[in-house]
């Protein structure tokens, strides 16, 4: 069988050629790119390196009296100094969010009503202005400034969405089990299987990947009994 080599969550997986899967792994891509909290550090931390250096060359330049490059230096340093505690700012968000929906959890949709399953998480909103806007989140309660989750829809509540990007404030969890039929072409990539409350066991890779425990109801404990 032809596969195809995709990347979910920065993951390369292996999967079967069917035409769907690019329309989910380019709306992975876009909602994933340079948003993890991992990526942040390191970015800092390059940032970090580059200035050090930078105002060794500065000292050097002052050294030989050439001013020219010293004052292109200094800017140089202002420009990075400020990027760096962006960079900063948003590694630390993404270390201390408190997210309210775990990975693997099934959710619905407040408004629209389609059933989910949690396959990722942003503290903020890292959609452009432009999205924001037409996404109206600005009429949120919490606005922008609030968790975002990647979610893969139920391909039977909307075959042509697929990957969904939803703000905290309009997705709810069950009240009791959710145990039914769902459906999607990446859960077993993504998740191991159920556990006894009717969520999706997330692979060690997705876990990693956002820094998340392990989480899952055995299949012979009840859902909300003592462990």
């Amino acid at each position: 069988m032809r596969c195809t080599s995709v990347k979910i969550c920065n993951k390369e997986i292996c999967l079967p050629d069917k035409r769907l899967y690019w329309k989910v792994e380019a709306e992975v891509a876009k909602q994933q790119e340079g948003k993890r909290g991992s990526s942040s550090r390191s970015e800092a931390q390059d940032k970090a390196i580059s200035i050090i250096r930078l105002r060794a060359d500065l000292q050097g330049a002052i050294e030989s009296e050439n001013y020219a490059l010293a004052a292109k230096l200094r800017d140089e340093i202002s420009k990075l100094e400020a990027e760096s505690l962006a960079v900063s700012a948003k590694a630390l968000a993404h270390e201390n969010a408190n997210y309210s929906f775990r990975l693997g959890q099934r959710v619905r949709h407040q408004n629209f009503g389609y059933r989910a399953v949690v396959c990722g998480m942003d503290p903020v909103c890292c959609e452009s202005s432009s999205w924001m806007e037409t996404a109206q989140v600005e009429k949120l309660s919490r606005g922008s400034n609030q968790p975002f989750y990647q979610v893969l829809v139920d391909v039977h509540a909307d075959p042509n969405l697929l990957v969904a990007y939803v703000a905290e404030d309009n997705l709810l969890a069950p009240d009791t089990p959710d145990l039914d039929r769902f459906d999607h072409p990446y859960i077993s990539f993504l998740f191991y299987g159920m556990d006894a409350a009717g969520d999706f066991i997330p692979i060690k890779q997705l876990r990693e990947k956002f820094n998340r425990p392990r989480h899952e109801i055995p299949l012979d404990e009840e859902p909300g009994g003592d462990a």
